[in-house]
């Protein structure tokens, strides 16, 4: 693993048991590296793995199969107890501010947590000496220390997370699509904030989110994830100036625009039909059934994402290397 690289992952698979003899292809074998003070943004519908991804890296749940290396450290396969000296090194923010907030703990208490379970408190005095700071620098006070989670907005409690995320100073930190329950407004004062964070401290993001005009706004690189798999991935401007699979065309096809002419003008390009059931994914090219340019090779190979020039990468019959 390069030195430059604060995460790389290789072939993480993440399957879930449906029943007896069923599985859910979560995760299939996607491979990755993010360098450090870098964000990397994860792109696709929802139920196309992009969680799941996020929460196995960050060893929510044990990986089926794959590698993860945090910061020259393969950590795929360590128990709880040897991870948790690694688990100052990676933190996450998740998309639902009110539900990952215990409701019966204050501010303080939620925010202070990180610390006394890493042993670098020893005391209240010493914990509130780090929490104050926090507070203010995610934009709320000293007063709002001793308040539970549903006396603040949603837009609050995010800061709340964000201060418990950033406190333990992480390298890498994982956000799961942290400002899609938020109004815009409050969603353009969350990201402001995340990158003057990372603009100090040098921090890494993984960054998953919906809203691909945003995605672009954050992200150094960008990749688009479909049924479990990465598919397309490149520097941000490029895959959005030039992307080369269907599926990316699609999708940056539905995004809206405001001005009626420029909408007028725009290449219509839309995905048709419903994402096809984890539990039994297509074959070879696993989005051929949605595919306008669909081929019979793409129903019977599955196509590598490889490098078609400049980094730019693409997992297409259309496109090879």
């Amino acid at each position: 693993m390069s030195e430059q690289n604060i995460l790389e992952v290789k072939d993480l698979t993440k399957h879930f048991k449906a029943g007896k003899k069923q599985l859910v292809h979560a995760v299939d074998g996607i491979s990755f590296t993010l360098e450090r003070g870098k964000t990397l943004g994860l792109v696709g519908e929802s139920g196309c793995g992009k969680s799941s991804c996020a929460r196995t890296i960050i060893r929510m749940y044990d990986p089926t199969a794959g590698q993860i290396i945090l910061d020259g450290t393969d950590i795929t396969n360590m128990k709880q107890k040897e991870l948790k000296p690694y688990r100052k090194k990676m933190q996450m923010i998740f998309q639902d501010p009110y539900a990952s907030l215990n409701a019966r703990m204050t501010v303080r208490d939620i925010i202070a947590e990180p610390l006394l379970a890493h042993n670098l408190v020893k005391s209240k005095e010493e914990a509130n000496a780090l929490v104050y700071p926090m507070l203010e620098r995610v934009g709320l006070t000293k007063e709002h220390a001793n308040r539970y989670a549903h006396e603040f907005s949603g837009g609050q409690r995010q800061r709340v997370g964000i201060a418990r995320a950033l406190i333990l100073e992480p390298q890498l930190v994982i956000c799961d699509e942290p400002i899609s329950a938020l109004d815009v407004s409050i969603q353009a004062q969350v990201i402001n904030l995340l990158k003057d964070f990372q603009e100090e401290k040098g921090l890494s993001y993984l960054f998953i989110a919906h809203d691909l005009s945003m995605v672009r706004y954050v992200s150094d690189d960008v990749g688009v994830m479909y049924l479990g798999q990465l598919v397309e991935m490149s520097e941000a401007d490029e895959i959005y100036k030039n992307p080369l699979h269907p599926y990316t065309k699609g999708l940056l096809g539905s995004v809206p625009i405001a001005n009626p002419k420029l909408a007028r003008q725009k290449e219509k390009s839309s995905i048709e039909g419903d994402i096809p059931s984890p539990i039994n994914p297509p074959s070879g090219c696993r989005f051929h059934t949605r595919c306008p340019y669909a081929a019979p090779e793409c129903s019977q190979v599955k196509p590598e994402l490889v490098d078609v020039g400049g980094g730019h990468k693409v997992a297409c019959h259309l496109h090879k290397a």
